[in-house]
């Protein structure tokens, strides 16, 4: 049976209806002289605003995030000398929620009926929020590859001072290596394999143990922490921080001297503080700046895993580094 030119014309909207729903796109018209903007149902609610003929492009920039609104503005003024498509990804922040907005259309007012310019908008918060999390991984590989190769370095130098032949330098450098591949694993669990409730006090023996000289009566490293047992998600944050000290403190601090690490704790209130305190280092000239990525993954961190603080206090043979964890996080 052969459609009417209506029926057909009916068809071919209810398919175009339901292929942007499973797209999840908003359409939206701009009147570039009134300046007026409307939208369908879902392009309202993506931005959380209503209907109605007060809404314009300037009262939706608005809602763009303050740190792309003129980027973002800049850009469609652009687009519309543009000949050709046009995407511009910006966020919006509404309260406390950030959204990716991809705003897609044609430049140079291709299709534009009387003043106004269509195109439509997707939601890509999901996609931009993968890409952020693939390039912190990136760079914590990145920044992970380079301490292993410092640490390596850093152990050889260490075993080589306390080694009486090759034979016991080789057998020293073997275990602190196996120690190391311990504290490793402890830092990077498996996935699927969350390590159990682990004690305070073991966290730190495991992973500061391939630092430790062994032929040292009191050793280099001493650690002085309350018996108490920690949840998985801190024994793993708190891993990455002590792991990060460590690092640095073999590659620029006492540990890379013939110094001291003293690691001390207790309960403050509610909460818990630990003392990193390192003694007889290389001169510190200055505070060094604490921009890099190790430094702003220990204070991310302690501040956002471990509802904490971290300070740091310079001396010109080393630091202590005083952390302050939410007693409510550390039994998860």
């Amino acid at each position: 049976m052969t459609k009417t030119p209506n029926e057909t014309s009916d068809w071919g909207y209810e398919v175009l209806r339901r292929a942007i729903d499973a797209a999840g796109v908003s359409l939206w018209k701009w009147n570039v002289e009134t300046d007026d903007f409307a939208m369908d149902d879902r392009g309202y609610r993506l931005w959380e605003v209503s209907p109605g003929p007060e809404l314009t492009f300037e009262h939706l920039s608005a809602k763009i995030h303050p740190a792309d609104r003129d980027r973002v503005s800049e850009a469609f003024e652009a687009a519309r000398a543009t000949i050709g498509p046009y995407e511009i990804d910006f966020r919006t922040k509404m309260g406390p929620h950030v959204r990716w907005i991809s705003a897609r259309g044609q430049g140079n007012d291709a299709g534009i009926v009387d003043g106004e310019v269509t195109g439509i908008f997707l939601d890509i918060t999901d996609r931009k929020q993968a890409e952020e999390g693939n390039e912190l991984l990136a760079g914590e590989m990145s920044h992970r590859v380079k301490n292993l190769l410092a640490i390596a370095s850093s152990l050889t130098r260490i075993t080589s001072r306390s080694s009486s032949s090759i034979e016991d330098m080789t057998k020293q450098l073997m275990n602190r290596l196996t120690a190391l591949d311990r504290a490793h694993d402890l830092v990077r669990p498996f996935p699927g394999e969350a390590p159990p409730t682990a004690l305070l006090g073991d966290i730190f023996t495991v992973l500061l143990a391939p630092y430790d000289d062994e032929d040292e009566d009191m050793g280099r490293i001493r650690v002085s922490v309350p018996r108490m047992g920690v949840g998985q998600n801190t024994a793993t944050a708190l891993a990455l921080v002590v792991h990060e000290l460590a690092t640095n403190s073999v590659k620029y601090g006492s540990l890379s001297a013939e110094g001291t690490v003293d690691v001390s704790g207790a309960m403050a209130g509610d909460d818990l503080e630990i003392c990193w305190a390192e003694k007889g280092g290389p001169d510190v000239a200055s505070p060094p700046d604490m921009k890099g990525f190790g430094s702003s993954m220990v204070r991310k961190t302690i501040e956002r895993q471990l509802g904490g603080a971290v300070s740091y206090e310079w001396s010109r043979g080393g630091v202590v580094v005083t952390m302050l964890i939410n007693g409510a996080q550390v039994s998860r």
